[in-house]
């Protein structure tokens, strides 16, 4: 064993296991939402907090988890957040009740916020700039992997055992990543100097991205209005803002004395667009699943298995292409790849877009999402690469904290507007597909059906299409069972059109990523010395 510990690939591959595991809670647990409310017997706004308290502990809690593995070790966090990652997970599969889970899923959040960050900062450090690339390339593939497996993996373990078990999976994999990190992974070095936390900056990083978060993610079920008595969601924005400022000012004043955010970083151009890139890809990513899963479920009828396979294709050839793009990395730079990977999952969207109807075939999807796969393969490897190839590795773990922040930040604002949108869109038109249906049937239940198949707020989305409950008294049985017949073709088509209204949103923000790409510096290739501060302007 003494013959591996150290070797950067070996240790890859603990930090891809830790780091998988994160990623898949994400999405594997939007699968299981029904069977919750089910066993459970808990409310839909319940069930909905246990998805959105793991989402709040990760956008909150990464930067200041970054800078903490810079303080005190990358290894060292790293081990303390699969330990409390894998713990809150059998908490959660035990849960009798909503309360518990919800509690244990915000555990669940901070252990994968403090071991998240800990990943890209111990690859920066293992690897030399000139081999980072083709690692960088298998963290991607991972990332692809976990993001895409989340509803074929959920769905299977729901499908054969309950919900429970999508949080059992976590056991065997935390406690393997747990021994191979604490094994493989040498001891972090010790400092020049002491660093000194900041907890000012932490306290104030903590509450405006807390309210931040929280605006976003619960902004559209109360409608963007009234929380609690004073209190609403623009309140809240507006103090986030002030708060952003206030830390904006005293990270200032602290830049000589081990700020929690180096203003540094983003002396380097290809970090700050990075970080924007970073940004609109998860805003493209989680738009693109979230319609694409209910248009799947609701529109087309398929069980959650069957949806997960059928966005197979996309996390297969992700998974393979990866890597050989990260070898393209090294000996090419990253810029011009990251373009490409922009562009051709821009176009493998809105050739999805283009073809979806409310009757298509599972195989009509395959080769765009396939040409989608490989696009994702080419933008997360470059991207990280070419976000940290100029990052001190004194400094690894904030740019890690501040780019994966503002890449969770992304997740939340996608979910977010694309939600918006997709509600707006889908009232408009299902009664637009009501109206034009009822004109087919008697005089006397075109109003009550219309009525009927009106979507409330947020109603029906996740979990169907509306239909009438009970047709309305005296109609003959036939026009009854046409009634209910009509309801789902109405939704069917009504959110098939939606898909392709709001879908154009992911395709929008592709298309902003590439051209932030196109303002960066290529990094050389492994011949030449990259610039190793973070802070230091240069002109390669």
């Amino acid at each position: 064993m003494r013959s591996i510990r150290g070797n950067p690939w070996a240790i890859l591959a603990a930090l891809c296991l830790g780091f998988f595991m994160t990623l898949l809670d994400l999405t594997i647990v939007n699968i299981a939402i029904p069977d919750m409310i089910r066993r459970l017997g808990a409310a839909a706004d319940e069930v909905l907090w246990v998805v959105n308290v793991y989402t709040l502990a990760l956008a909150v809690l990464i930067i200041t988890s970054g800078r903490l593995g810079d303080l005190f070790g990358q290894r060292r966090l790293f081990l303390v957040g699969v330990a409390a990652f894998t713990g809150a997970s059998v908490l959660c599969g035990l849960a009798p009740g909503a309360g518990w889970l919800i509690a244990a899923r915000a555990l669940q959040g901070v252990g994968a916020a403090v071991m998240m960050p800990q990943t890209m900062a111990l690859l920066v450090r293992v690897f030399p700039p000139e081999r980072r690339g083709t690692a960088m390339g298998v963290w991607g593939a991972v990332a692809g992997l976990a993001t895409v497996a989340g509803p074929t993996l959920g769905g299977l373990l729901v499908t054969a055992f309950d919900w429970r078990s999508i949080f059992f999976v976590n056991i065997p994999f935390g406690a393997l990543a747990l021994v191979l990190g604490a094994v493989l992974i040498p001891p972090d070095p010790r400092p020049e100097h002491r660093p000194r936390f900041d907890p000012a900056g932490v306290a104030l990083a903590t509450a405006a991205l807390g309210l931040l978060a929280f605006a976003l993610v619960e902004g559209e079920r109360f409608r963007w209005g009234t929380v609690y008595g004073p209190v609403s969601i623009p309140l809240l924005f507006a103090l986030s803002a002030l708060l952003f400022a206030a830390l904006l000012v005293q990270q200032r004043a602290r830049q000589g004395r081990d700020p929690l955010i180096p203003f540094g970083l983003f002396a380097d151009r290809n970090f700050s667009l990075m970080s924007l890139s970073a940004a609109l890809v998860s805003v493209a990513l989680i738009g693109h699943s979230l319609l694409f899963t209910i248009y799947l479920q609701s529109a087309l009828g398929m069980t959650a298995l069957a949806a997960g396979l059928t966005m197979a294709p996309m996390s297969v050839l992700s998974m393979v292409a990866a890597p050989v793009v990260g070898r393209w990395v090294d000996r090419l730079g990253g810029k011009y790849l990251l373009m490409a990977g922009f562009a051709v999952f821009a176009g493998g969207l809105a050739w999805l877009l283009l073809i979806a109807r409310p009757d298509s075939p599972w195989w009509a999807f395959v080769l765009p999402l396939a040409l989608m796969g490989l696009g994702v393969a080419s933008v997360f490897g470059p991207m990280n690469s070419l976000a940290v190839y100029r990052v001190d590795p004194r400094m690894a773990g904030a740019a890690s904290g501040v780019l994966n922040t503002v890449r969770q930040l992304g997740s939340v604002l996608g979910g977010a507007v694309v939600g918006a949108l997709m509600q707006a869109s889908l009232a408009e038109n299902t009664v637009r597909e009501a109206r034009e249906a009822a004109q087919d049937l008697p005089p006397e239940a075109r109003g009550p059906f219309a009525e009927a198949v009106e979507p409330e707020h947020g109603a029906g989305v996740e979990l169907g299409g509306p239909a009438p409950s009970q047709p309305p008294e005296g109609l003959p049985d036939a026009v009854a069972g046409r009634l209910s017949e009509l309801a789902g073709q109405v939704f069917s088509q009504a959110f098939t059109d939606t898909f392709r209204e709001v879908g154009w949103v992911a395709v929008a923000a592709m298309a902003a990523g590439l051209a932030a790409t196109a303002f960066s510096r290529n990094m050389h290739g492994p011949r030449s010395s990259p610039v190793p501060a973070a802070g230091r302007r240069t002109d390669g």
